[in-house]
């Protein structure tokens, strides 16, 4: 056992044994759940172990869509951030990697670390590390060498976003990790936008292709999420992102109950992004009816008196 793996150990079993790990920082949290909850062990090593290809492919065929969306924006990413010797993996919600983008350099480091297709990374597993605490917390973490848990791990440092489904529920994680160790934790900075960026457009493509015969709504969101609403030909919202959930104060996951778009708008927060969206549709009719007010009403489907006051509240005039 080298000085820096005995050191490592001594941290976490003080930070543990503190009895205030939770308190201290998520990362103490996640420390004091790999030992009390998990039963792990940050000495123990033991040799990558996978999954058959049987099983791998079951599990990305649990994922569906995801799973074949996901291939471009990997092949993406990685071409981003392979040359500086990172790789990049998607797992399921279980943390069981199923598919993944190594350099030829890097592919042998990778594997002897068990990031191959078929490995499980989470937290029950490896205790703190990127994938793992991601799903487990719910959202995007920076995992840098010796904030692992396990001390085998510390000489990687993973950088990961969760990647949330049509129906609002975590359906993977989306990982870079770093083989070099030139990798510092500014990099790693920079690193959590792409992958942020990746595994939002991964959620944006695919409820779009699950609502393909519904019209979609981007509406403005505070945060950082993807704010996606689906609506049927008589605007009622029958889908909505996580983000666009949170936003609404919808149900949170599952199949979402038909809401008129109209009892949204009244309690939307951020409403300009419905009105551009109304602003729009009224622009397009008024241009395909050259300007002809009853033409552009009636293709609007609604009164010649209703399209004017609808124009007078979103200052279109002329």
């Amino acid at each position: 056992m080298t000085a820096t793996t005995s050191s490592h150990i001594d941290k976490i079993a003080r930070a543990v044994q503190s009895g205030a790990a939770g308190a201290q920082s998520r990362l103490a949290a996640s420390w004091f759940r790999s030992v009390v909850k998990h039963g792990l062990d940050p000495a123990q090593t033991r040799a990558p172990e996978y999954l058959s290809a049987k099983d791998i492919d079951a599990r990305k065929e649990a994922l569906g869509r995801v799973a074949v969306i996901a291939e471009a924006k990997l092949d993406q990413l990685f071409a981003l951030v392979g040359s500086s010797g990172c790789g990049v993996v998607l797992t399921d919600n279980q943390g069981v990697i199923v598919d993944h983008r190594f350099g030829d350099a890097d592919m042998g480091v990778f594997h002897d670390w068990g990031l191959g297709a078929g490995a499980d990374w989470s937290e029950a597993a490896q205790g703190t590390n990127g994938i793992g605490t991601c799903l487990t917390e719910r959202r995007e973490v920076i995992i840098h060498r010796d904030q692992h848990f396990m001390a085998s791990n510390i000489a990687m440092s993973c950088i990961d976003a969760p990647v949330y489904g049509a129906e609002g529920q975590i359906v993977a994680a989306l990982d870079v990790s770093s083989a070099r160790a030139g990798q510092t934790e500014t990099m790693n900075g920079m690193i959590s936008e792409l992958v942020r960026q990746a595994a939002r457009s991964i959620e944006a493509d695919n409820f779009q292709d699950k609502f393909s015969d519904a019209r979609v709504l981007v509406v403005n969101d505070p945060g950082d999420g993807v704010s996606l609403l689906a609506t049927n030909a008589d605007d009622i919202v029958i889908g909505a992102t996580r983000a666009a959930r949170r936003a609404f104060e919808l149900q949170s996951e599952g199949a979402l109950k038909p809401v008129p778009l109209v009892d949204l708008i009244g309690r939307d927060k951020t409403s300009k992004g419905f009105e551009r969206a109304q602003r729009a549709a009224v622009m397009r009719a008024l241009v395909r009816a050259e300007q002809n007010i009853s033409l552009a009403a009636r293709e609007l489907g609604v009164s010649r008196a209703t399209l004017y006051r609808r124009m007078k509240r979103l200052g279109i005039t002329g």
